[in-house]
């Protein structure tokens, strides 16, 4: 049982299924793992989505170079149908809520962390991906804010081995009184404990 608890999925979106420029592979191996964290908590699961700017020009500062090496994923050009999560998860929402970001982080803006004070929460369970980017900025910026983390490692992925191993040996050397690292089996069975 979860106490004080949410469930942040990171970018489980089509866009990053698909046949698209920014395709990662590996996420549906996750698929399994993420979706029994789902199963359990689906009231206290937020689905976080990368909203592409509109158009590359449209984009913040450093922002346009992203959108100018890949000018297919911007919003005029892109599906918009591939913005949502993937299939096997619009089926949890509601009860699970959708958060729309523009950037890496969820946490930008302020809205995502006022709406988790309003609930007294005080523990993140984050699945999804990347690894190394944006479960990165989500991790940081909820450890920043005081949050506890846990991390279930086979519940997130990435687009190369090389980096999701290496940020995985990062985040258990660096972080271990704010983070725990473990499988999804235990944090879904032992969520309290590990907190």
């Amino acid at each position: 049982m979860m106490r004080n608890g949410v469930h942040i999925c990171v970018d489980m979106q089509s866009m990053f299924a698909e046949g698209t420029e920014w395709q990662a592979p590996w996420m549906l191996r996750v698929v399994p793992a993420v979706s029994a964290i789902v199963d359990r908590f689906a009231d206290r699961t937020i689905f976080t989505r990368f909203v592409p700017a509109e158009t590359n020009q449209s984009a913040p500062g450093a922002w346009q170079r992203v959108y100018d090496r890949w000018p297919n994923m911007t919003r005029e050009r892109l599906n918009p149908d591939l913005i949502d999560i993937i299939p096997p998860f619009r089926r949890y929402v509601p009860p699970a809520r959708l958060f729309d970001k523009p950037t890496y982080s969820p946490w930008y803006d302020g809205r995502l962390h006022r709406l988790l004070q309003e609930r007294a929460v005080d523990c993140l369970l984050i699945s999804g991906g990347e690894t190394d980017v944006c479960v990165l900025a989500t991790m940081l910026g909820a450890i920043d804010l005081g949050y506890r983390v846990i991390l279930p490692q086979d519940a997130l992925f990435g687009s190369a081995d090389e980096t999701h191993d290496a940020i995985l040996t990062v985040y258990r050397s660096r972080f271990q009184q704010q983070l725990t690292v473990c499988s999804a089996d235990d944090a879904v069975n032992y969520w309290e404990d590990l907190a």
